[in-house]
């Protein structure tokens, strides 16, 4: 049974002014994600909740970032969509995302 997927904030909107190639991508691997499968390039965010996971994906004009948690069996919440503009993320994506795993738990 796939799950459910919910963006919180400005998530979506910021999906959606990603390049076209890493949409795209960014939507293959939340369907993943959504059918109980890991995402083929990520690492593990402890440094923001419990759970959460950065999908990586590394494009022609860039690296763009998708942050999100599916720790409930119905339901994977989008906390931060974001494009990397330097080799460590910038600490308010990291601000914003943990904010917003406060307010789903």
């Amino acid at each position: 049974m796939s799950k459910g997927l919910d963006f919180l904030g400005d998530s979506l909107d910021r999906l959606r002014d990603f390049p076209d190639k890493v949409k795209q991508t960014a939507g293959y691997e939340l369907s993943r994600v959504q059918e109980g499968k890991e995402p083929r390039n990520y690492r593990p965010m402890p440094s923001v909740g419990l759970g959460v996971v950065e999908i990586k994906i590394k494009a022609d004009n860039g690296e763009f970032r998708v942050l999100y948690v599916a720790k409930r069996e119905d339901i994977v919440y989008v906390l931060h969509c974001f494009q990397k503009k330097a080799q460590k993320t910038a600490k308010t994506d990291i601000d914003l995302a943990r904010q917003r795993y406060k307010d789903i738990t």
